[in-house]
């Protein structure tokens, strides 16, 4: 594992992040007018859906798919100005030598590649998926599940989009031999099973998956990484779904910021929806249909802009609340966290705090009532989608 000073700031940070939330927020507004105008027939009202899925040649234009991204991650370009590499060989995981043809041989690869697969499969990965820069992996039209081994990590790369995969139970692996390029591989120490580990990594969209039931978290990102949009995925069955920063001491993840826009948080789930520390998170138009402890939680003074959500909390009276603050003697009192055109039902409440709160967020618009109404359409395509060719998707 390549060594990083804790001091090194991740060059893809954004100087400004209020006024990408800002841009987000102005994107979804744009996409709902043209909505309204009728410009799209099948529009819904969800920007990055709109930008593509109309188009019944999406198969013929899959690239396209890389510039319809928003929030931090919006530049992540994944395997744009690459070759396409098709995935015909779902079994042969081989951590060290893999295969042409399988999916481990393709995103080690040292060059920009869209990565596509032949026909259904089921990939049960003995060691850690271990991502190279410039890659994106894309499930459409076809049924991709990495399922019942070790799953993905995006570490100290960039560029980075996982589109299509259906993730899950996926298994702690690792005290073994793992490429992670042509050129080099090395020794893996244990691997938590989380479903995608994002690792010092930036410029990461995590879009239309399906995830559930893996080891330890469904989607963490730690280590200082940033420039991160996760959207559009359908999370079901899990304790710990998200984690964002490493640990209350990692300072260096101050740096973060995270887009969570568009995903349905479904059945089975108990916690962290996400879990942050220290950075600056943008958490809008997402639907909160089941938890049973808490939705978003957080410490060591992570700025929380939620907007347009739909919290629906559980009947448990004990766990109406949206929000969980770790442990912090009352600091958690200074902390941003707000919460603004948000729909709380069957008596969700969210505990907003930062005495600074309104010139904090000043560059970050309201996205309005109903904004939060139109969570139903925003949010039915989440997780995978079934796109078939000739088709809009």
């Amino acid at each position: 594992m390549t060594e990083r000073s804790n001091d090194d700031w991740n060059e893809h940070a954004v100087d400004n992040p209020e006024e990408i939330a800002s841009l987000v927020d102005t994107t979804i507004r744009n996409s709902t007018a043209r909505r309204n105008l009728g410009f799209f027939s099948c529009a819904t009202g969800n920007p990055i859906d709109d930008c593509w899925r109309c188009d019944p040649q999406w198969q013929r234009h899959r690239k396209r798919l890389a510039n319809c991204g928003i929030g931090f991650g919006r530049n992540a370009v994944g395997g744009r100005d690459g070759r396409y590499y098709v995935v015909n060989d779902p079994g042969h995981d081989d951590p060290v030598n893999p295969r042409p043809g399988t999916l481990r041989h393709a995103v080690i690869q040292d060059r920009p590649l869209w990565i596509v697969f032949k026909r259904d499969m089921v990939i049960t990965l003995k060691q850690e998926l271990i991502m190279n820069s410039f890659k994106t992996i894309d499930a459409r039209g076809v049924n991709v599940h990495i399922a019942y081994g070790a799953c993905i990590t995006i570490q100290y790369v960039t560029n980075v989009i996982i589109h299509g995969l259906h993730i899950h139970d996926c298994k702690p692996t690792g005290n073994a031999m793992v490429r992670s390029s042509p050129s080099h591989y090395g020794w893996r120490t244990m691997a938590d099973g989380d479903g995608i580990s994002i690792f010092g990594a930036s410029h990461i969209w995590v879009d239309h998956n399906s995830l559930s039931n893996c080891a330890d978290g469904l989607i963490d990102a730690i280590m200082g990484s940033t420039a991160i949009t996760i959207s559009n995925n359908y999370f079901t069955h899990h304790n710990e779904v998200m984690l964002l920063g490493h640990s209350d001491s990692y300072t260096r993840d101050k740096q973060m910021q995270v887009t969570i826009a568009y995903n349905h948080f479904g059945e089975g789930l108990i916690q962290r929806m996400p879990r942050c520390r220290h950075g600056y998170f943008h958490v809008v138009n997402n639907d909160y249909t089941h938890w049973e402890m808490y939705a978003i939680g957080g410490s060591a003074d992570p700025t929380i802009n939620s907007q347009g959500n739909r919290y629906l909390a559980p009947t448990n009276r004990f766990a109406k609340e949206v929000t969980h603050r770790v442990e912090t003697s009352g600091r958690w009192r200074h902390w941003n966290w707000r919460s603004e055109g948000d729909l709380l039902l069957n008596g969700a409440f969210f505990v907003q705090s930062g005495a600074g709160a309104a010139a904090s967020y000043a560059r970050a618009s309201s996205l309005g009532a109903k904004s939060s109404s139109m969570i139903g359409t925003i949010t039915a395509g989440a997780g995978v989608l079934n796109c078939r060719s000739g088709r809009q998707c």
